[in-house]
């Protein structure tokens, strides 16, 4: 191999993050990769998590407890197999956590009135006002966010939002 071709004496490709160049590894097809983009998804869900973060792990629960209560509380009577369809978890990973808020009074599960063995999940009060104190939390970082937007930013956003979910899931999302 001659001293042009050795992989430590070839150009490197980089690509600008906006805070600084960051070497494209994989070939081509890597220099297209909107490495900014996905840095700033990063961060942002970083961020927008942490405040809840902190409020959770106070009470022993953590990400999976917070995604359970919140969609329990926004669709309370749920059943276990439509919460198992939005989270797209495991049910194995879904009883451990549901066992615990059951357990801690945060839901309650009831059969359901036509099929007994159906499993019905409805906040109780004490986990209504910790998913509404989770969601203010991260609403206020939303209003600040969108604030420093220009006026129409919150339709952009969430057109932007919905387009990244996967097609044959934003019917069942965007309700």
């Amino acid at each position: 191999m001659d001293e042009a071709t050795r992989p430590e004496n070839r150009p490197q490709a980089t690509v600008d993050t906006g805070t600084r160049n960051v070497p494209v590894v994989g070939g081509p097809d890597a220099a297209a990769v909107p490495y900014d983009l996905i840095e700033l998804f990063f961060f942002a869900y970083r961020d927008f998590v942490s405040d809840p973060d902190r409020i959770l792990e106070t009470y022993s629960f953590g990400r999976a407890h917070h995604r359970v209560l919140h969609f329990v509380n926004r669709r309370p009577g749920m059943t276990i197999a439509a919460l198992l369809d939005i989270l797209k978890i495991t049910k194995q990973s879904l009883n451990r956590v549901l066992k615990e808020l059951i357990e801690k009074g945060y839901i309650d599960s009831r059969a359901g009135e036509s099929d007994r063995r159906q499993r019905l999940l409805f906040p109780t009060d004490a986990g209504r006002q910790l998913a509404v104190d989770l969601a203010l939390l991260q609403a206020r970082r939303i209003d600040r966010a969108l604030s420093e937007l220009a006026p129409g930013a919150r339709a952009v956003t969430k057109d932007f939002l919905l387009a990244m979910i996967n097609p044959e899931d934003r019917d069942v999302v965007a309700k």
